[in-house]
């Protein structure tokens, strides 16, 4: 029986007070500590729980209602907003979504993200790809090929050729996407991983299938490709039993950044 887990993967803290402070409340609302519509405790409780200022906590809650996660009402006070004003395309917000545990529901909308964008970003760069980016995504091929299939390095070499093909776009806006969502990707193929042999051999066939494709210049072949590989991962997703994971039993969500 397919049951339901949270993933946990810990992301680089802070470094400074007030930001240390937001990145608190935050993992606090998305982990549902403090639920939509809720009022969050007033400002002298607030400065008592975490030892600062007023105006540490002040700008905190400012920044918290630039990602959308709160907003302050007068004779009210401040207010968790509800998930649909959050903004997921903040760096912020999803490092700490990470923070607080991912479930299926936020790797199903991943998935939906990446289907709306990435079968496009592979067609685009069949047709704009450089030779030099040919040979990076092979190089990323081979990477995966080398690495275990549970391993942080196999997610690695994964999310570099998918960050590879949205750079061999040429379209900004798709290689900032990219970028944005490159720690919840991560934690996306950290779960998926392929360790049955068959699921492994599944995976680096498609995924050869888009490098092929993109060096061939085959559009709609790289944007098929892309659009298996997404749906093979969700199918692994679903058929995951999962046991909630502390955060340090896991690798540093900073062990990516060697890509």
């Amino acid at each position: 029986m397919t049951t339901s887990r949270i993933l946990i993967i810990p992301t680089r803290r802070a470094h400074s007070n007030h930001a240390e402070v937001a990145r608190s409340i935050g993992v606090d609302i998305i982990a549902g500590r403090y639920a939509e519509g809720t009022r969050l405790p007033g400002d002298a409780e607030m400065i008592a729980m975490f030892g600062v200022s007023r105006p540490v906590l002040r700008e905190s809650v400012k920044t918290l209602v630039a990602k959308g996660l709160l907003t302050t009402k007068a004779r009210v006070g401040t207010v968790v907003r509800e998930r649909v004003a959050w903004n997921m395309f903040d760096a912020d917000v999803l490092a700490w979504h990470l923070d607080a545990g991912i479930d299926k529901r936020f790797l199903n909308d991943l998935a939906e993200i990446r289907l709306a964008v990435e079968p496009r970003a592979a067609a685009l760069a069949a047709a704009q790809r450089s030779e030099q980016d040919v040979v990076e995504l092979r190089r990323c091929m081979e990477r995966m090929r080398l690495e275990a299939s549970d391993s942080v390095g196999f997610a690695d070499a994964d999310l570099a050729l998918h960050v590879s093909v949205a750079r061999a776009s040429g379209n900004l806006f798709m290689r900032s996407i990219g970028h944005v969502i490159e720690a919840a990707l991560r934690a996306s193929f950290l779960l998926s991983a392929p360790v049955e042999p068959e699921d492994r051999d599944t995976v680096l066939l498609w995924h050869q299938k888009i490098v092929d494709a993109i060096a061939a210049g085959d559009a709609t072949t790289a944007s098929e490709a892309m659009v298996y590989v997404i749906h093979n991962g969700m199918r692994r997703h679903d058929g995951t039993v999962i046991e909630t994971v502390p955060a340090e039993a896991l690798p540093s969500a900073e062990a990516g950044e060697r890509s």
